[in-house]
């Protein structure tokens, strides 16, 4: 890993010291997904390096974005390609080869420690995660998503009284084995929910409501905001870290209604219930950073946001460490699909940080020893820490 990213000058930042910390640090990704198996032909593909929901509005840019220029610059030349080979190349080529075969090639170049994986988005149609983490040479841990246990749960049979009771044994089934829970309520109702938990006599009230639904439509999808609540209170009273999608994402959500400053009053009621990770932030990153000074328990990362920048990676994880505790800040990449992504999400962290934290030690703002301790902490010291993993073998 370290000689691909020094051969290809990755971490380029202005101290050669720092450059060597970045280049060298293995990184814990604490948010991620598994790719999808087989080919990709061009359209599936560019639809899966865009965050929009629409294929048309990924076949109209294609691979003209931050993130194609990305893919072309850093991904071509790892896969046999010239760097910045053109898109017609690059499609053409990558229709041609198995995507287990690019994650062969792109994952270890990745440098990943550890893998903490969210299974619960089209989990069905990607490769099975102990294979994608024997594929990048790093273990791999499971992240709950709370939205989606509910959803199982609801076309389980259960009824209105009883689905409390089976959703809090589910979880802790599901907790046996993984290291955390996530939500997306911000898809599902934005953060500007009431952050109290429902009481017991209005989760069954919803759950009726709901589960009617559910089988007269045979499928389960939960939008209703106090069970929303319901099952990210319960998400949060295990204790364990509790990832809540906030920021940048797909059409699905209301952007307006997803900045993590919505969340103020929910971060208040947990202050003493269990840690929060605020996922990805952008464009509220700064905000984010804001709210991980203010509350003991709340971190922060802009992942998913650094791939689809691009080169303007350094701005985005620059804001990030703004007022952000350096104790607060994680690394992620929120990759899914296709190992591209994975990679991405790994270089282009290294290189912003390279160049934000060599700039400032070029400038005597910081001291060598000051950009060696925050490279140990956001690449993997502060996940260790909060996930409660064990120290790297």
């Amino acid at each position: 890993m370290v000689s691909e990213v020094v051969r290809l000058g990755v971490a380029d930042g202005p101290d050669p010291s720092v450059n060597e910390l970045v280049a060298s640090a293995r990184l814990v990704d604490h948010h991620t997904h598994s790719i999808v198996r087989g080919t990709v032909p061009a359209s599936r593909f560019v639809f899966m390096v865009s965050e929009s929901d629409r294929p048309a509005a990924a076949q109209a840019t294609g691979l003209d974005s931050q993130i194609g220029v990305a893919i072309r610059r850093w991904c071509a030349p790892l896969l046999g390609l010239p760097a910045h080979a053109s898109s017609d190349e690059y499609l053409g080529f990558r229709g041609s080869v198995e995507n287990e075969e690019v994650a062969a090639r792109l994952l270890p170049a990745a440098g990943l420690e550890r893998m903490l994986i969210d299974t619960g988005f089209r989990g069905d149609e990607l490769l099975p995660e102990r294979e994608l983490g024997r594929l990048a040479s790093a273990p791999t841990e499971t992240i709950v998503r709370l939205e989606g246990l509910a959803e199982r749960v609801a076309l389980s049979g259960v009824t209105a009284t009883t689905f409390a009771g089976a959703f809090r044994a589910a979880l802790a089934d599901e907790l046996g084995t993984a290291v955390g829970c996530k939500s997306i309520v911000a898809y599902r109702a934005g953060l500007d929910i009431d952050p109290t938990p429902p009481s017991a006599a209005e989760v069954a009230e919803h759950a009726g409501e709901w589960l009617r639904q559910v089988e007269s439509a045979g499928t389960a999808r939960l939008v209703d905001p106090v069970l929303l609540r319901f099952v990210l209170w319960e998400g949060a009273l295990t204790g364990r870290p509790l990832q809540i999608h906030t920021g940048y994402g797909d059409p699905d959500l209301d952007l307006h209604r997803s900045d993590p400053l919505l969340l103020t009053d929910f971060l208040r009621a947990t202050e003493h219930t269990c840690p929060v990770l605020l996922l990805h932030t952008y464009p509220f990153q700064r905000n984010a950073g804001y709210l991980a000074q203010m509350f003991p328990h709340v971190f922060v990362d802009v992942g998913l946001a650094v791939n689809y920048v691009g080169a303007q990676g350094p701005q985005v994880i620059a804001e990030s460490l703004e007022v952000a505790p350096f104790t607060k800040v994680l690394f992620s990449s929120d990759a899914w699909g296709v190992p591209e992504l994975h990679l991405l999400g790994s270089w282009l962290f290294r290189r912003g940080l390279a160049r934000v934290l060599g700039d400032w030690v070029a400038r005597d703002d910081w001291s060598l020893s000051d950009a060696e301790r925050v490279v140990g902490l956001v690449a993997g010291g502060n996940a260790r820490r909060v996930y409660r993993l064990d120290p790297p073998s």
